[in-house]
C-alpha cells in the first residue's frame, strides 16, 4: 500500500545581495555619462551652473571647443554669451538669464521651455535655438538639469 505524507513549510524566497559600496553611483554621474555619448545636443549643468556634461553635437552646436574643455566651467559669461532678440543683439539682461530653460528648471523644479539666442564663437553672427529642460534630482532635491538643444532654422 502506498504512504503519502503532507507538509507545509514557508515558500522559499531567494534574498538579494546588498549593493556593494563601489555600485552606487549619483544621478548626476549616470546621466553625464549618456550625454557625454549621446548624439542628440544635450548638457547638464549643477545647481551652482557649472557645466557636468555635454555631447559632443552640443559643444560643436554652441561653440563651446571639445566638450573636455567645457566640464568644469560656469555656463555662463566667457563660456556662454546670451544675446536678447533685439536687432542689435545686445548682452542679455540679469533677470532674464535666470529665466533661460537650464536654470528655470533648476529653480521651479519643473520642466523649462524657451528660445534661447547665442553668440557663438569662431562663427559670424549668433544661434537660435530651442531648449527643453528638466531638473534631475538626488532623493528629494534638485541637483541639477538636463537639457536638449535644437537649433531654430528660419
Amino acid at each position: 500500500m502506498a504512504h503519502v505524507e503532507l507538509s507545509l513549510s514557508g515558500a522559499f524566497v531567494p534574498q538579494a545581495r546588498p549593493p556593494a559600496e563601489s555600485e552606487f553611483v549619483g544621478n548626476i554621474e549616470r546621466w553625464a555619462t549618456t550625454v557625454a555619448g549621446a548624439v542628440e545636443p544635450s548638457l547638464i549643468i549643477d545647481v551652482t551652473t557649472t557645466i557636468r556634461a555635454l555631447s559632443p553635437s552640443c559643444a560643436e552646436m554652441l561653440g563651446l571647443g571639445a566638450p573636455a574643455e567645457a566640464v568644469g566651467r560656469p555656463l555662463l559669461g566667457n563660456v556662454l554669451r546670451l544675446i536678447d532678440f533685439t536687432a542689435g543683439g545686445g548682452e542679455l539682461d540679469e533677470p532674464e538669464v535666470e529665466k533661460i530653460p537650464p536654470l528655470l528648471a533648476i529653480r521651479s523644479e519643473r520642466l523649462a521651455r524657451g528660445l534661447m539666442r547665442v553668440q557663438t564663437t569662431g562663427r559670424e553672427g549668433h544661434l537660435t535655438v530651442d531648449a527643453i529642460a528638466t531638473p534631475l534630482v538626488n532623493g528629494d532635491q534638485v541637483v541639477a538639469s538636463l537639457t536638449f538643444f535644437s537649433p531654430v532654422r528660419y
